[in-house]
């Protein structure tokens, strides 16, 4: 039975990095008076240290605002989102939640791809989406421009589109009344209980905190719940509204969002994206697009001093559960020690984490270069997914190599065109098509290796287009690949921290850089080290690293030479023994310069 559910809006902000959406996110919650002026911080909706000192989103929030308008009271649900294409799953919860979108494209810098990617989640979802152009009191605004774009985007009116400054405030109250004018009310058709679950977390004394947006029936304290992906049953706790403070509730009802809490001291329970109904009732259908996150980029991680790895444990731990999309398992490296082999969904997200465990648990780590998740053929009929080098099979048992590819699409104005497709030909890109954008920009589409984009190709990007290019890219395929294992060895040992999965046509130049790297990072020993870069037996690179010598021969004043050639080459025996026995000391800061090399 339909519930009026008219005064009710819920929406979410998509835009690129840096386009203002945090500010925008400010603004509206000191419009709607949703905080005092002691409580209001810039980027509040941004919990984490991290994300304030770079000015980006990372983790999707939720806000229950009240606000006026026409002598109504209206209630509006706005459900912050990332805006990097690594978050992406982030953003399709947040806007399955969703009725409607606000559009927010720099007034400087136009659409970017990553606007584009999640429009187009947006407009999968069938939300209205409300085109709004922010930054215009900026001297370099090309409005004119910019509403050329979105106008042909969408295929909208001039009218539709609401100019703003959310640095300023200006327009920012009528951007809110186009919300409640133009965005629909949610709608309910049963009175049965069924909500998503966006997003999650784990509390130490609350347990499992659940971010859910009700859909149709309502949720109490005390009600029997299931979980239908993971086929459990619950009970609820406590339900809340966040306003921006959890306040509690009395219950959460159809068209609301929410947070409820259940009796689950599992903190590694993967709910993200599944759907909460009634314990009972076997004809309801979850929501679709549910899927477990399965990580594209993986990478160890070890403390510098090995007495912090239960703090390193405990940190991973929490995180964990705040973010089900890192993944780790415990390893063991001979040159490092204990760590954990972790799984990102992209490089950003792998700096993200690096930063938060350094920052708030305050631990000193060494993070290894990212690998990708490779395939690998037996000659058996067996198919094994390989993320660490150190695992290669044997060369004489492998069949097949395959490397996975993405489908990139990559914005760029027509000048820079030149400069990207020779990037992404070095990159061993394959070109697909080009589509027109506008008069100034095109989007070129390639497939390219994921293990060439995740070191620096998007620096150099940004630096070949002098920051205008920006890319969006979805993984596409397994593609057969010429993939060898790089082993270093130091003094003819084997270092399996320093194993690397590379293309043949650049594994030269990675054993090179890395060899370099050591013979200028590891301090001289009482012996000669050899530094080999090694594919299979041959050696495709070397460096020496000379021995510290001893002048023996200083305290000789004349006498037979032969003297001198006797102290010489006891020496030299002695050099030689040594060797044999003697280990290699290699600094923490050795392997951390080794760690930054760039294909």
């Amino acid at each position: 039975m339909e519930k009026n559910l008219d005064n009710i809006r819920n929406f979410s902000i998509i835009a690129h990095i840096d386009h203002g959406k945090s500010t925008l996110a400010d603004r509206i919650l000191e419009l709607t008076n949703a905080l005092s002026k002691r409580e209001m911080k810039d980027q509040f909706l941004d919990e984490l240290e991290i994300e304030r000192e770079r000015g980006i989103t990372v983790k999707l929030n939720t806000v229950r605002l009240s606000y006026k308008y026409e002598g109504k009271e209206w209630i509006l649900n706005l459900i912050d989102t990332p805006g990097h294409v690594d978050f992406n799953y982030e953003v399709s919860r947040s806007l399955q939640s969703c009725e409607g979108a606000l559009l927010l494209v720099d007034a400087c810098s136009g659409i970017k791809s990553q606007t584009l990617a999640n429009l187009y989640l947006a407009l999968e979802q069938n939300l209205k989406i409300i085109p709004v152009i922010n930054k215009i009191d900026l001297p370099n605004a090309n409005i004119e421009v910019v509403k050329h774009q979105i106008m042909n985007l969408l295929n909208c009116e001039e009218e539709e589109i609401v100019l703003i400054s959310a640095k300023n405030g200006t327009n920012v109250d009528k951007l809110i009344h186009s919300i409640i004018k133009n965005i629909p009310a949610p709608k309910a058709q049963s009175n049965d209980f069924k909500a998503l679950i966006f997003d999650t977390y784990y509390d130490t004394f609350r347990g499992t905190v659940l971010l859910i947006r009700v859909f149709q029936g309502e949720i109490k304290r005390g009600q029997k719940v299931k979980i239908y992906n993971l086929n459990k049953r619950f009970s609820i706790q406590d339900t809340y509204y966040k306003m921006p403070k959890e306040e509690k509730c009395e219950k959460i009802s159809a068209g609301e969002v929410g947070i409820i809490t259940i009796k689950n001291r599992n903190p590694k329970l993967s709910l993200l994206g599944d759907t909460v109904m009634d314990e009972d009732n076997d004809s309801l259908e979850p929501f679709g697009g549910y899927r477990e996150i399965k990580p594209f980029v993986f990478s160890s991680l070890y403390s510098i001093d090995s007495n912090d790895f239960k703090a390193l444990q405990d940190a991973i731990l929490k995180i964990h559960v705040a973010d089900s999309s890192f993944t780790y398992v415990r390893e063991n490296s001979r040159a490092l020690g204990y760590g954990f082999r972790c799984g990102f969904l992209g490089t950003l997200h792998m700096e993200v984490i690096r930063e938060r465990l350094e920052k708030e648990y305050n631990l000193d780590l060494i993070i290894s270069t990212p690998q990708v998740v490779y395939k690998i053929l037996l000659t058996n009929g067996e198919t094994v997914m390989l993320d660490n080098a150190y695992k290669f099979p044997d060369r004489t048992s492998i069949a097949e190599t395959l490397e996975p590819i993405i489908n990139a699409k990559i914005f760029v104005r027509n000048e820079y065109i030149g400069k990207i497709m020779e990037l992404c030909h070095y990159s061993r890109g394959e070109y697909i098509d080009s589509e027109i954008f506008d008069e100034n920009n095109t989007i070129l589409n390639f497939y390219l290796p994921l293990g060439e984009i995740i070191y620096s190709f998007y620096d150099q990007l940004k630096s070949l287009s002098q920051g205008y290019a920006s890319m969006e890219y979805s993984i596409s395929d397994y593609k057969k690949s010429d993939l060898v294992k790089l082993d270093i060895l130091l003094n003819g040992e084997t270092i399996d921290a320093l194993s690397f999965i590379v293309h043949k046509s650049k594994s030269y130049q990675l054993g090179r850089g890395i060899a370099e790297k050591l013979k200028g990072s590891i301090p001289r020993q009482n012996f000669e080290i050899p530094i080999q870069a090694t594919i299979g037996s041959k050696i495709i690179a070397r460096e020496t690293i000379k021995a510290v010598r001893k002048n023996v021969t200083a305290k000789l004043y004349g006498g037979d030479v032969t003297r001198k050639k006797k102290l010489l080459e006891k020496q030299k025996k002695g050099k030689k023994r040594m060797k044999q026995v003697g280990k290699v000391f290699i600094p923490q800061e050795a392997l951390s310069n080794v760690f930054v090399i760039k294909k």
